[in-house]
């Protein structure tokens, strides 16, 4: 399965892709998204808001995260779905909420 991902660079993306939807119907529509675990976010370094699609059954819970890997020349970013994130012990009374682990590199079109 290919993960698709997309990321929001400025405020013309909504007037080039959706003739009849503003700014505030698409974050509208995100966040629903978001709400509904349809899509995750991703954190990359690189400033910008990225989206994928959720696989079946995610519950975005720790159980459910997964690395991503950024390509420093194409700037893609890819859901490695099947690489383990680590288990981190934390000390008592911390409750993890989220991990953010981006591995950079070069792609394999790019390589």
């Amino acid at each position: 399965m290919k993960t698709i991902v997309f990321c929001l660079i400025d405020t013309a993306i909504p007037a080039i892709f959706f003739d009849r939807a503003d700014n505030t119907t698409l974050f509208r529509t995100l966040k629903t998204f978001l709400k509904y675990k349809l899509i995750h976010t991703i954190e990359d370094g690189t400033g910008l808001i990225k989206y994928a699609l959720c696989q079946e059954g995610c519950t975005c819970s720790p159980e459910d995260l997964h690395s991503h890997f950024h390509c420093t020349q194409c700037k893609q970013t890819f859901c490695l779905t099947d690489t383990v994130v680590p288990v981190v012990s934390l000390p008592k009374n911390f409750h993890l909420q989220e991990i953010n682990l981006v591995l950079k590199g070069i792609c394999d079109t790019c390589s």
